[in-house]
Formats: C-alpha cells, structure tokens, sequence
C-alpha cells in the first residue's frame, strides 16, 4: 500500500473524526461565548487527523475481528484533543510566538491570550474526562479503560509531551547532538503518536504484550520520521503550501535535524527512520495500513 492510498484513507476518515470531536466539544459546557469559540476554533478548523486515524489503524493491524473501530476512533480523538492544546499554548507569545496555524490566526491572535490558555487547559481536562466517561467506550472493561488514562496521562505530561517542550525551549539557540535531539521529539512529537497506537490497541478484545510492543517500536521510529520530516517541511516548503510560516524554527534558533545534519542529512536520516518502522511491523497481522502510514509521512508535502 503506498502513502497516495494512505491519504486516501486518511481523508475517508476524517469526517467520522471531525464528527466525533464537535461531539465532544458539545458535550462540554463553556462558561463564556468566547471560550466556546475558541475551543472549536483550536479543534475544528483543520488538521490532518492523523492521531485518531492511526488509533484506527492500530486496532485494525491486530486482525480482531471482533473488535470495535467506533471506540478506537474516539480514543484516538482523544489525543487529537490533547495535540489540540498543545498547539495552542505552542503558538503562545511566551512560547512560539505564531500569527498562523492551519492557514488561520492562532487562538490568541483571534481571542486573545488569555482565553487561549484557557482553551488550552479546557482541551486538555476534556481529553480524560471523555476517556473515563464517553458512552461510545462504555463497552471496554474498566481496567482497560483505566490503563488508557493511565497512558494518555503518561505521554501528555511531563515524561511525555509537556517534557519534550521543556527540552525544546532550553535547547533553543543551542546545538544539540543527534541523542538529546531524538530524546526531545521523543517527548514533544512522538509521545502522543505512541499513544494513539496504543490506546487503539487497547480498544481491541485481547491486545498481546508483543503486539504492544510492536507497536511501540513502530511509534517510537513513526514519531521521530514525523519529526525530521517536518524540520525538513519548515527549512525548504512555503508558508502557503504549509498553513504556517516558513522557516519559523531556524528563525527562532530551534534546534532541527536539518540544522543538526544538513538537508542531505536529515533525509538519509528520514529513510533509516521508515525502514526501522516497517522492520517493527513484522509480526502485527494486518499491518499494511501501518506501512501506509510510514510511507506517506516520508512523502508528506505540508
């Protein structure tokens, strides 16, 4: 399966995701106009909806048929609600300072700071509350559920993403090598994909140790080649192709694989990354869709 078919696919799935996220957004209750806005504003206005997707596509690679894909799904759109907040407090005066996300303003230059960081706290406290209450997961034992909590918790807070941001805003200016690179996107870019694997395997009746594992690994290799890519995206694409500025991380003296390894650097780095992925897939029975995957963020063009 190539990476077109895989966007493909990817862009069937994104009206059931989008449905599933104004859904979650309406089952909270801003206190204010304005915060209800801006919540949907951070949620509904784009994205690639590649987290819930690969949510899907991991219980799907374990080849359980009895398996249901509307809770994979909305455990995925759990985590699409955490990247959510980390956009926008990413995109904060203090942080990243941007003008644009997804081709719009960011939520602060639209509704001010300080509304954008409550949206953002709002997104992250609805990401575990849907967990612990959506109907849709109801089925799932609670100990399972429990463990995915656990899970989100684990790669939303500071061993996960709110980490590797730490470590991105220290290294700024700095040169890192190639390790303390890799252990920051681990954190700031990778953790959250992992989770989304494993919270969709989670949803599937008898999720194995090695596929878990499997998993893992494919994650760990997906998360990194995201990354690179992407560093390559902001170092040669366009800000109207990208939906953001152009050149906005050597702007702010952030470390970046290319800036580490050079362009040439950086995509021999890219190809390693899509050969340990594929090489991790191996014994999940269904894993085309997972290859997919890899394949079509190596090729991504925005």
């Amino acid at each position: 399966m190539s990476g077109p078919s895989f966007e493909a696919w990817l862009a069937a799935q994104r009206p059931a995701i989008d449905e599933a996220l104004a859904r979650m957004l309406e089952r909270a209750t801003p206190a204010t106009a304005p915060l209800g806005e801006a919540l949907a504003h951070a949620v509904l206005l784009g994205g690639k909806r590649m987290r819930p997707a690969l949510a899907v596509a991991a219980q799907d690679a374990l080849g359980d048929d009895d398996a249901d894909p509307t809770a994979a799904l909305m455990a995925g759109a759990a985590v699409e609600l955490i990247h959510a907040y980390s956009l926008v407090h990413d995109d904060l005066p203090a942080m990243d300072d941007d003008a644009l996300r997804r081709g719009q303003p960011t939520v602060h230059v639209a509704f001010g700071e300080a509304t954008a960081i409550l949206a953002g706290d709002g997104l992250l406290t609805l990401a575990f509350e849907h967990l612990a209450a959506a109907p849709e997961l109801s089925a799932l034992p609670t100990a399972r559920r429990l463990a995915m909590v656990e899970t989100l918790a684990r790669a939303a807070g500071v061993a996960g993403m709110v980490g590797g941001q730490a470590l991105d805003m220290a290294a700024t200016g700095t040169r890192l090598e190639e390790g303390a690179l890799s252990q920051l996107h681990q954190g700031k870019t990778g953790a959250l994909i992992r989770a989304a694997l494993r919270l969709g395997a989670l949803t599937a009746t008898a999720p194995s140790d090695a596929q878990l594992a499997a998993l893992e690994r494919y994650g760990h290799a997906l998360g990194l080649l995201f990354q690179v890519t992407d560093d390559l995206l902001d170092a040669t694409g366009d800000t109207a192709t990208l939906g953001k500025i152009a050149g906005a991380d050597a702007a702010l003296g952030k470390a970046t694989y290319v800036s580490l390894l050079g362009v040439r650097g950086a995509e021999a780095r890219a190809d390693a990354l899509l050969d340990e992925g594929l090489t991790a897939l191996t014994v999940l029975p269904q894993r085309e869709r997972l290859e997919a995957a890899l394949h079509w963020v190596r090729q991504r063009r925005f």
